[in-house]
């Protein structure tokens, strides 16, 4: 089984579940300790940058009604913004340490999406960039979905799904992400049935209520 696309303890967006909120709390908690007993290492400065990006955006995960809030429809202002200062300013001293590492691409990722959202400025250039390097250290097919999710505001969804459709991990079919990646993707090529089936699968796969909401959402949308 893949790993989730966010750790565990961020999957309860809603903050809902007193366990998942502990997690992430330990997992910021645990961070800060490694910079402070190792202050030079660069990786484990992204790691913590990492950390703060994503529980700093937990409060704009839901709606008022508790509905799930893609980033890309997220209200900045609901945006823990110390928060972000902090992990902009972690991820900064990582850079400066002269060593990259898997958890400082991670972290800018999250920062490229940060000032996309805030200033409304497009940057998908950049984004690709970032999961182009990430994935020539990793190899990870989870970060070669987001990557295809990038092409697919630079040169459009075809490109984007001929990419996705080449992942070739059989783990991927018991993947939520990636299967809401494909139907969107499907659904934005036109291929509408292929679309609905993708979404499909997607909803079987997804545990959390509202989550499984949204996907449902999209599933109608493709069948008006």
């Amino acid at each position: 089984m893949l790993p989730p696309s966010s750790p565990t303890g961020w999957a309860d967006a809603g903050g809902t579940d007193v366990v998942r909120r502990e997690l992430s709390e330990e997992a910021i908690f645990l961070a800060r300790l490694v910079t402070e007993l190792i202050p030079n290492a660069a990786e484990a400065l992204g790691l913590l940058a990492l950390t703060l990006y994503v529980e700093a955006r937990h409060d704009a995960r839901r709606d008022e009604s508790g509905e799930y809030v893609p980033l890309t429809e997220q209200d900045p202002a609901r945006w823990n913004a110390p928060m972000i200062d902090e992990a902009e300013a972690t991820l900064f001293r990582a850079r400066g340490l002269g060593s990259i590492g898997r958890y400082q691409l991670e972290a800018a990722v999250q920062s490229a999406h940060v000032f996309r959202r805030r200033t409304a400025t497009p940057n998908w250039e950049a984004v690709a960039q970032l999961y182009d390097a990430l994935l020539a250290l990793s190899g990870s097919p989870i970060v070669a979905i987001n990557r295809a999710l990038a092409v697919a505001e630079l040169r459009g969804p075809d490109a984007a799904l001929e990419t996705i459709l080449r992942i070739e991990d059989a783990r991927l079919m018991e993947y939520q992400p990636y299967w809401a990646a494909r139907a969107e993707l499907l659904a934005r090529t036109g291929r509408r049935a292929e679309a609905h089936q993708a979404y499909e699968t997607a909803i079987g796969l997804e545990r959390d209520p509202a989550v499984r909401r949204f996907l449902q959402k999209r599933q109608r949308a493709v069948n008006t």
